[in-house]
């Protein structure tokens, strides 16, 4: 193959969840731009594609029966899928009424976790040996942090679910892998970049002195996505500006 090709995504059928807005969108307008069909699908109906080559769903990935219907859908319109990134989520924070978190628990479980299990399941099947499946988890999956069990933990669910699933759908040669976003400037983490204090103790861990933007997310999406990651699956990929890697003072 050609070096030109290495990172070539162009004519790849792409779904990506989450993309109406903030880092999903972002993500799914880098693939179009590169040449790549691209389906946004995400739970709201107000969806702004990039191009005339690509196409949106209203999906709630919490639904299996809506996930029932985009894969044929997506069955119907396409026949296959090259590429499949699992961006949808949703963060709902503890609160102190131990019935009410249980509910979150579910809300929060069957978005991050089962939807994305159920979609790539159904997904794989449209797959051929090369195709992509791509989770996007969060610090997370890796670290602990306060007030947010249920987020905390569907992540980390959903790390372990990308390497089962890379061992899984290896005989197909389908690659699965996580993207592990640090703090990105979204409308999601707003409220900590505004407040002086909370971004203080952020910029702190952050080695490359700088926040995140989505398209440090497609960067590795699409790298995840192209030939030059042929040999790569099961990993979890960190684009958190070194939050992880940075030890003490």
């Amino acid at each position: 193959m050609s070096n030109r090709k290495l990172f070539d995504v162009s004519q790849k059928i792409v779904v990506v969840t989450g993309s109406a807005q903030g880092n999903g969108k972002v993500i799914a307008d880098c693939f179009s731009d590169l040449g790549a069909i691209v389906c946004y699908a995400d739970i709201q109906s107000d969806i702004k594609v990039k191009n005339d080559k690509c196409c949106s769903y209203t999906l709630d990935v919490s639904s299996l029966g809506q996930i029932d219907n985009f894969y044929n859908w997506i069955l119907d319109k396409y026949g296959k899928v090259d590429v499949l990134i699992n961006n949808a989520g949703v963060t709902l924070a503890a609160t102190d009424d131990i019935r009410e978190d249980i509910d979150r628990w579910d809300i929060t479980h069957k978005t991050n976790t089962r939807g994305a299990y159920y979609l790539s399941v159904l997904i794989s099947g449209l797959m051929s040996k090369g195709s992509s499946i791509i989770n996007i988890t969060s610090l997370a999956a890796e670290l602990g942090f306060q007030g947010n069990p249920a987020y905390i933990a569907s992540k980390g669910a959903l790390k372990q679910l990308s390497k089962a699933l890379a061992y899984d759908f290896s005989s197909r040669g389908i690659r699965v892998n996580s993207i592990v976003p640090g703090y990105i400037k979204t409308n999601m983490t707003k409220s900590s970049f505004n407040d002086k204090k909370l971004k203080k103790i952020r910029d702190e861990r952050i080695m490359l002195d700088r926040w995140g933007e989505s398209s440090d997310l497609a960067g590795a999406c699409i790298f995840l996505s192209s030939n030059a990651a042929s040999y790569i699956t099961g990993i979890d990929l960190p684009v958190d500006g070194g939050w992880l890697a940075k030890g003490m003072h």
